[in-house]
């Protein structure tokens, strides 16, 4: 009788309960253990039939002796117990199941005639290799760990799925080698803890009805629905997306809550605008408390004891009946709305961590009383999973739009981000509906620019001095490297090493790094290279790595300086935005060159909300000054610890006119709009190199803030803030007024220069 329920296995099955029998033959050997008389009587009613000894060998056979298999197996039975335990004869890992509790008869009747019981996704390798591993226990004393545990999954008369825990019990089986098992070494053991999934090597090693399988097992099932249903919600919550969240969820609140016709619906609470929403998530959800609305604040949709219970002490709703609810409170539009959609009993449960409210949960029945209050503590164990997953969801759906943002766009400001999400949004929903939609012009007209920067004095003599003395340094030691090799390359290459020497006691030209570096990097590098392995030569590219060698030491510390400086004065101005945000929302753009550049414009259309007006630009003027003073102080206080010791100089260009900016998207930034407003752009790209008029001094200086203007309106206006700093000891008393000299396409700039005091 062929007792496998796949196609092969290591084991030749002898189904038989020759242990049984022989604890009856000591019982009954025993005169005095009360047992005795009963033994004797089963062991004359089993002599007759061998093969219950032996290894049943037909269908047949088993169901003939089932009467007496059950009496044999009476004490693993108790008639007490038959109603609880689920309980039956079986084999590892196949289908045969026999002499049922009558407790697990009842469910597999309940499951339905068309019902086959299965083990939970265990395939016909995985069934060998666990088989093999039996083996390898018993028969070789290993301990391996080979299995995952098993479920079978069981519908109830009412539709639900449940889940029972599966456990062998093997102390009356036994494992035999037969004459076509192989003897495995240590080796061969080894070999196959590291290949599980060659399944070749496994039956190679325990060729097909190779073992015999002798005796039985005792199965025990435990419901381990609730248990069963949280992991398997935990495991496809880690793949689950938005577009099938309510179904892959749906069939397993039903297991939960025991209850085939629950139904799930969820919102999604938009945080910037402060509304639920049904397409929190990328597409629309369902919704019994939103239905067709969308975008409504919570206050608008909950009636207030829902609001109180789920926003204020992020607890669950739970109504048992709809109908007498609406009763109690006929003005709530949320249980009119419910019981619309025969929704006669529901809970609602916020999806919160942290405190962040992310949604509300909806479970409901058509059935009054079926949800309550006492059932809903049920979502305790599922709660937190849900709640990581659309946490996971609704970041995934902030990505997307961030994704299109930084696509279409660029990196924006949080200041303009409103605009950019509402194209954003417009163009997902479009793409989802399968329309086509172009994507709307960015622009913020009639905003007020404002300029300014930082710039390190003397960088770019800095730069050469550290680039002719790294390059000396290189040069020089390539010359002693060639002379100390016994080669005579030395006298080959002295005339260009001297006229490189030479180029480097001259101001360095824009190509003389690149015409070095050329030299060094490829044609000395080609003529050490067969001396690879002699000490100095090795030693001389140690020296040549850019990271860490000796011949990039200055540029190194030069670029270690402008670094230190840049992050240094960045730090000051980033920190300080978010109070100048507080002053009036605004956008805010800086880059770090050889010094840190800022742009800033405000203005109605970049917060419409705000209410913009000309204090408010005038608290953020005065704010640039002071942070100025505030980066150029902040540089002094770490000017003496720099590898070079640079100063920096100070500047700002006041513009008195409002422009406009747009989003270029070829260029994924903002840019001024128009040939008109292009002048702004223009002058800011000539001061900061700019004399003073009729001389050859800099209008800007170390230690000093500049302030470019062009009208007496502005000049006054600048002056109020300046005797505000003057005030607060942020400037020097002495204000010097200058005339800036005239640059290309602009004439009649002046400025205010003022010393910054060091506080």
């Amino acid at each position: 009788m062929n007792l496998h329920s796949f196609a092969d296995s290591p084991f030749q099955i002898a189904l038989c309960f020759y242990t049984v029998i022989e604890h009856l033959e000591k019982v009954a050997a025993d005169p005095s253990n009360e047992g005795a008389a009963r033994a004797q009587a089963l062991l004359q009613d089993v002599a007759p039939y061998p093969e219950l000894r032996n290894g049943i060998t037909d269908m047949a056979q088993l169901e003939q002796h089932a009467g007496l298999i059950r009496r044999l197996l009476a004490d693993y039975f108790p008639a007490a117990l038959t109603l609880n335990e689920i309980k039956a004869v079986a084999l590892p890992y196949e289908a045969l199941i026999f002499n049922h509790t009558e407790r697990f008869k009842n469910i597999l009747r309940d499951a339905g005639p068309g019902f086959s019981i299965n083990i939970r996704d265990l395939d016909v390798d995985q069934a060998y290799i666990a088989s093999c591993c039996i083996i390898l226990n018993e028969f070789y004393g290993t301990r391996l760990d080979f299995t995952q545990p098993l479920f079978y999954d069981i519908p109830t008369a009412e539709g639900i799925i449940k889940h029972y825990r599966i456990l062998y019990n093997a102390d009356f089986m036994d494992i035999y080698p037969t004459e076509r098992s192989v003897v495995l070494t240590r080796e061969d053991i080894d070999l196959l803890l590291n290949s599980y999934d060659n399944i070749t090597l496994w039956r190679e090693k325990f060729p097909p009805q190779s073992w015999l399988l002798k005796g039985f097992t005792l199965m025990s099932l435990y419901d381990a629905t609730v248990e069963n249903a949280v992991s398997a919600l935990k495991g496809k919550l880690l793949s689950v997306q938005a577009d099938n969240l309510e179904n892959s969820i749906e069939n397993i609140f039903r297991s939960i809550f025991r209850m085939p016709d629950i139904q799930v619906g969820l919102t999604v609470l938009d945080e910037e605008e402060g509304t639920l929403r049904t397409d929190g998530l990328g597409r629309r959800m369902r919704s019994f408390i939103l239905q067709e609305d969308n975008n409504v604040s919570p206050a608008e949709v909950l009636c207030n004891n829902a609001y109180r219970c789920l926003l204020k002490k992020r607890g669950y709703f739970a109504v048992a009946d709809t109908t007498e609810y609406l009763a109690a409170n006929p003005d709530s539009l949320m249980a009119t709305r419910l019981l619309s959609q025969n929704v006669n009993s529901f809970i609602l449960a916020p999806v919160v961590k942290n405190q962040q409210l992310f949604g509300v949960l909806e479970v409901v029945s058509a059935v009054p009383k079926a949800l309550n209050s006492i059932n809903a503590n049920k979502l305790d164990v599922v709660m937190p999973y849900l709640t990581d997953n659309i946490e996971r969801l609704v970041a995934e759906w902030h990505n997307q739009i961030q994704a299109v943002i930084q696509d279409r766009y660029t990196a924006i400001h949080r200041s303009v981000y409103w605009k950019f999400r509402q194209e954003a949004k417009k163009l997902i929903a479009a793409l989802q509906e399968g329309s086509q939609v172009s994507l709307s012009e960015i622009v913020f007209p009639d905003v007020y620019p404002l300029y300014g920067q930082i710039d390190i004095k003397g960088s770019s003599d800095a730069r050469n001095d550290s680039i002719r003395k790294d390059l000396r340094k290189q040069l020089h030691a390539v010359s002693a490297l060639l002379e100390a090799l016994p080669s005579g390359m030395l006298e080959a290459e002295k005339p260009l090493l001297e006229e490189h020497m030479r180029e480097l006691a001259q101001p360095l030209r824009a190509d003389t790094e690149q015409l070095l570096t050329h030299y060094l990097d490829n044609h000395i590098q080609l003529l050490l290279k067969p001396f690879s392995g002699d000490h100095q030569v090795d030693e001389y590219f140690r020296e040549a790595d850019k990271e860490k060698g000796a011949f990039h030491a200055q540029r190194r510390k030069f670029e270690q300086t402008i670094s230190e400086i840049n992050g240094n004065l960045a730090a000051v101005i980033d920190r300080r935005q978010k109070s100048a945000q507080g002053i009036f929302p605004h956008y805010y753009e800086r880059f770090k060159t050889d010094g840190v550049e800022h742009n800033l414009y405000i203005g109605a259309s970049i917060s419409p909300r705000g209410g913009f007006d000309l204090e408010k630009l005038q608290a953020i003027r005065l704010w640039q000054l002071e942070v100025l003073c505030a980066m150029d102080a902040a540089h002094r206080s770490i000017k003496a610890a720099l590898p070079i010791p640079l100063d920096v100089t100070a500047l700002i260009l006041v513009y008195h006119a409002t422009i406009a900016i747009r989003f270029r998207m070829d260029e994924k930034r903002f840019d001024v709009d128009g040939s008109y407003n292009a002048r702004f752009e223009i002058v800011k790209k000539r001061i900061d190199k700019a004399h003073v008029k009729d001389s050859i001094e800099r209008i800007v200086q170390a230690g000093a803030l500049t302030i470019v203007y062009s009208s007496h309106a502005e000049e006054e206006e600048y002056l109020q803030y300046v005797r505000i700093l003057q005030s607060r000891g942020k400037l020097d008393s002495r204000v010097e007024h200058l005339e800036v000299e005239d640059l290309q396409g602009v004439s009649g700039l002046r400025a205010l220069r003022v010393k910054i005091t060091a506080v």
